[in-house]
C-alpha cells in the first residue's frame, strides 16, 4: 500500500492544526485517562509508557473523525496502545469508585521509581 493512500489526516494532512489546537484543549482540562480512569502525570514525557497521550474514541480506521473535539480524550500511552483500533465502549469515571480492570498490561520496569 502505498504511503499517501496511509497517511492520516491529523497527522500531515489538513485536520493537523485542529487536532493541536484540542490537544492543547484537552491537556488543559482532563486529568484522568479515559481508557483505564486512573489520573494522568503530565510531569512525564514519551517514551514512558504512562506519559499522556490522546486518543481517538472512534479510531480513524473506524471512521472516527481525526480532530473533533468529541472523538479525543486524554489517555495513557500504554493504555492507548493496549485499546489499539478497537472500539470499546464508553466509560463515566465520574463516580469515584475504584474500577476493576482486567488488563494485563506487561510492566518490565518500574517505571515510578524512575
Amino acid at each position: 500500500m502505498p504511503n499517501a493512500a496511509r497517511a492520516r489526516p491529523d497527522h500531515n494532512g489538513p485536520q493537523r492544526a485542529q487536532f493541536e489546537s484540542n490537544k492543547k484543549k484537552i491537556y488543559a482540562t482532563q486529568r484522568v485517562c479515559g481508557i483505564c480512569g486512573q489520573e494522568v502525570d503530565f510531569s512525564l514525557k514519551f517514551p514512558h509508557p504512562l506519559s499522556p497521550c490522546i486518543d481517538h474514541i472512534i479510531p480513524v480506521s473506524k471512521g472516527g473523525h481525526p480532530s473533533d473535539l468529541g472523538n479525543l480524550q486524554l489517555a495513557h500511552m500504554c493504555c492507548n496502545r493496549q485499546k489499539s483500533d478497537k472500539l470499546v465502549p464508553q466509560q463515566d469515571f465520574s463516580t469515584g469508585t475504584e474500577l476493576i480492570s482486567n488488563r494485563v498490561l506487561p510492566l518490565t520496569l518500574d517505571w515510578k521509581s524512575m
